[in-house]
């Protein structure tokens, strides 16, 4: 974990509630996909945990949702506001086990770390399936950037206005064998996913947190393990050892 100052480089609406924030500084706490930083917002006490999008050696972008008064806030950064920002939080997605055809799941905002893990993994020479589910066809976000890197993309939309109508579960009914499972999103739907697939998988959990480094207990969940921490044994969990 490393705390610094960060300097904002672009704050750019990419739907309608949907916001990507770039920011320049230290990235060396950066390791892998799935890790996440926590925001410290002028005016609010608490701060506020979101998934990497991807980074480099100089800045870091963050993808969040217009949800609330604190990301309402987040809404009018301006470039060149500095924010205070605890980064290279959580243990992150294990690469290693993607095999050769790996399927990313995401939903609502668990877009972003599936964009940066499937950014690595192309890095790898691995091309993953990518399914994205949306409200709406106006909700849709990265998804010709995905394509772009070669990732095989499939949408879907509650009301049917773009890809497969439904849920990511209905995009899952089309035969597939997938050789590990990476999913990000709401509980239910991530619960539904696990219920659908057949292949080994992690996912990683949203969770409010008080502090993000595990000192105050609040965002624990239970798992076959035990009482585990979102921030600090996660977010990213074993399929195996979820309890739903």
């Amino acid at each position: 974990m490393r705390q610094d100052q960060y300097t904002i480089i672009d704050n750019r609406r990419v739907s309608p509630d949907t916001f990507v924030l770039t920011l320049s500084g230290n990235t060396t706490a950066f390791r892998t996909p799935g890790q996440f930083v926590n925001v410290s917002v002028p005016g609010y006490f608490l701060r506020r945990p979101f998934s990497v999008m991807t980074w480099n050696s100089e800045e870091f972008r963050i993808m969040y949702k217009n949800a609330g008064h604190g990301t309402e806030a987040m809404t009018g950064l301006k470039q060149g506001d500095s924010l205070d920002v605890l980064t290279g939080l959580g243990n992150g997605f294990d690469m290693n086990a993607a095999g050769s055809h790996p399927l990313l799941v995401a939903g609502g905002s668990g877009v972003s770390p599936m964009y940066c893990l499937a950014e690595h993994l192309v890095q790898k020479g691995i091309l993953p399936t990518v399914i994205m589910g949306f409200v709406n066809a106006d909700h849709v976000v990265m998804a010709d950037e995905l394509q772009s890197m070669g990732c095989n993309v499939i949408i879907t939309t509650e009301d049917g206005s773009r890809g497969i109508p439904g849920l990511v579960t209905d995009a899952l009914e089309i035969p597939e064998k997938y050789s590990f499972v990476y999913c990000c999103g709401p509980v239910p739907m991530m619960k539904a996913v696990s219920e659908k697939i057949t292949a080994d998988g992690q996912f990683s959990f949203e969770a409010r947190m008080g502090c993000g480094f595990g000192a105050c207990m609040g965002c624990s969940i239970m798992t076959n393990k035990g009482t585990k921490r979102v921030c600090k044994d996660g977010p990213v969990f074993g399929m195996e050892d979820l309890v739903w």
